[in-house]
C-alpha cells in the first residue's frame, strides 16, 4: 500500500505518516497544499491519496477540488477526504461525482490506525468509505418526511454499515445476523428507497446518496 498524504498542518501531516509508515504502509511523499498533490500523486502513483480538505490559500475546499481531480484523471487511484467538520454537502460532492474509490472520514477517526488502515485498504480495492459519525447523524436529524422515514430501526442499522463500506458478510457480523437476514434487510431498503434494478454495487452506493440529501 502506497499513499500520498496532504495537509497544510505540519504535525498531523507527518505524524500520520509516521504511524502509517509504522504499520507497514509507504508513505512516499507528504505534501502542504493542493497543487503539490497533484504534482506527487502524477509523479508517484499512490494507491490511495489523503487529503485534507480545507487547504491554502483560501483554506475552503482546495482539497475537495483537488480530490475529485484526481479520481478523474487518474481512476485507479483512491482518494481518502479528511476534515475536522461534518458537513455532509462536502460528502455529497464527492460521492455523487466519483462513487468509487473515495472515502470521507472526520479527522478524529484517524486516531485508531487500525480503522484508517482499513478504510485505505478498502479504499484502493474500489469501495466508498463514510464515516459512520456522519451516517447515523444525518440518519437521526429531524427534517421534512423522505423515503428514509419508511426504513425500520434495524435497516437504518444496515444502512450506516453499508455508508461504512462494509459488506453483506462484514455487516451479518457485526450485527449478528444470518447473511440471509441481511440480504432481506438490503434487499428492503432498495424498495422503500425507490432504486432501480441496477448492480448491487451501484444500488449501495445509491442508498447511501439518499441518506446524505438529507442532511
Amino acid at each position: 500500500m502506497r499513499v500520498v498524504v496532504a495537509d497544510d498542518e505540519v504535525l498531523l501531516r507527518e505524524g500520520l505518516a509516521r504511524l502509517l509508515g509504522e504499520v507497514g504502509v509507504e508513505v512516499v511523499a507528504t505534501v502542504g497544499d493542493a497543487p503539490a498533490l497533484l504534482r506527487q500523486v502524477a509523479l508517484d502513483r499512490p494507491d490511495v491519496a489523503i487529503v485534507d480538505i480545507k487547504m491554502p490559500p483560501t483554506h475552503t475546499d482546495e482539497g475537495l477540488v483537488a480530490a475529485l481531480t484526481i479520481r478523474e484523471q487518474h481512476p485507479s487511484i483512491g482518494v481518502l477526504v479528511l476534515s475536522h467538520y461534518l458537513e455532509s454537502r462536502y460528502a455529497m460532492r464527492l460521492f455523487e461525482r466519483q462513487p468509487e474509490r473515495v472515502g470521507y472520514l472526520l479527522k478524529d477517526r484517524v486516531s485508531d490506525i487500525a480503522v484508517l488502515v482499513d478504510s485505505l485498504h478498502r479504499i484502493a480495492e474500489g469501495e466508498c468509505v463514510l464515516d459512520p459519525t456522519i451516517v447515523s447523524r444525518l440518519l437521526a436529524r429531524r427534517r421534512a418526511p423522505t423515503p428514509l422515514d419508511q426504513l425500520t430501526a434495524r435497516e437504518r442499522e444496515v444502512l450506516a454499515l453499508m455508508g461504512e463500506g462494509r459488506s453483506n458478510q462484514g455487516i451479518s457480523q457485526l450485527l449478528q445476523l444470518s447473511l440471509k437476514t441481511v440480504e432481506a434487510h438490503i434487499s428492503h431498503i432498495f424498495v422503500k428507497l425507490g432504486l432501480p434494478t441496477t448492480a448491487e454495487d451501484h444500488r449501495r452506493v445509491l442508498a447511501v446518496l439518499a441518506a446524505l440529501r438529507t442532511g
